[in-house]
C-alpha cells in the first residue's frame, strides 16, 4: 500500500504518516500489571518520544484500520487505544440489556471532552479513541471484541487480567467491578475521514487530562 506523505499546516503540528505512529495490534493489547506491556512496533516514532510525551500533538493515519481492528499509539506515556468501530459494535452498544450493566452508562462522570458525553463516546461513532489505562491501578485492559471471550454474555469490550475489571467497546465500565470509572477520552479531533489528532481538540473546544475524575 502506498504511504501519503505528511502535509505541513501553517500553524498546527506536522502530520505524521502510518509507519511513523501506529502500533498495530492486529489481536488483543497484552499486558499483566502496571510494568509487563508489550507493543508491537513498526519503527521508531517521530517526532521522537520525548516530544510527544510532553503532550505535543500528532496525527494518526487511519487508512489501513480494518473494521473491527485496534491499533494502539503512545501520548503523554499513555497508550491510546483506536478502534475502527463496525455497525455490529455501535448496535451493542445501544441494547439495553447491555446498558443496564453498566456502572456509567450515560458518562456522567467527567472521564471524557463534552463533546465526546455521547452513547458511543467518541466525536465520529465508528472511531472509538480512549486512554487504555484501567481506572482500578493503572493496568493495560487487553482488547476482547469478539462475543463469548469473557463467557457466552460478553458482548466484546476490554478485560483488565489484573484484578477482573470490563469494559465495553465505548470503554464504558461494568458494574461491580474494581474500576470506579470509565476510560478516559483524551483530547482529539478528526482532521479529515482518514486522519485523527491526538492532543488536539476541536475548534471552540477547550478540555485537558487534568478535568478528568481519574487516569
Amino acid at each position: 500500500m502506498t504511504e501519503s506523505a505528511p502535509v505541513a499546516v501553517p500553524g498546527e503540528p506536522a502530520a505524521a504518516t502510518r509507519r511513523d505512529f501506529l502500533f498495530i495490534a492486529t489481536g488483543a493489547v497484552a499486558a499483566v500489571g502496571t510494568a509487563a506491556t508489550i507493543w508491537p512496533l513498526l519503527s521508531q516514532m517521530s517526532p521522537d518520544a520525548q516530544t510527544i510525551a510532553a503532550g505535543a500533538a500528532f496525527d494518526v493515519d487511519l487508512g489501513a484500520v480494518a473494521p473491527g481492528q485496534q491499533i494502539v499509539v503512545m501520548w503523554r506515556g499513555h497508550p491510546i487505544f483506536i478502534v475502527h468501530r463496525t455497525a455490529e459494535i455501535l448496535a451493542t452498544l445501544r441494547d439495553p440489556a447491555l446498558v443496564a450493566r453498566l456502572s456509567d452508562p450515560d458518562s456522567s462522570a467527567v472521564q471524557q471532552p463534552p463533546y465526546a458525553r455521547n452513547w458511543h463516546r467518541s466525536i465520529e461513532p465508528q472511531w472509538a479513541v480512549l486512554i487504555g489505562v484501567c481506572t482500578h491501578l493503572g493496568c493495560i485492559p487487553l482488547y476482547e471484541p469478539n462475543k463469548g471471550q469473557q463467557g457466552p454474555d460478553w458482548p466484546g469490550g476490554w478485560f483488565c487480567p489484573c484484578h477482573g475489571s470490563k469494559y465495553d467497546l465505548a470503554g464504558r465500565v461494568y458494574s461491580n467491578v474494581p474500576a470506579p470509572y470509565n476510560l478516559p477520552v483524551p483530547p482529539y479531533r478528526p482532521i479529515d475521514a482518514k486522519t485523527l489528532r491526538i492532543g488536539e481538540n476541536p475548534p471552540g473546544e477547550r478540555f485537558s487530562l487534568d478535568s478528568v475524575r481519574q487516569l
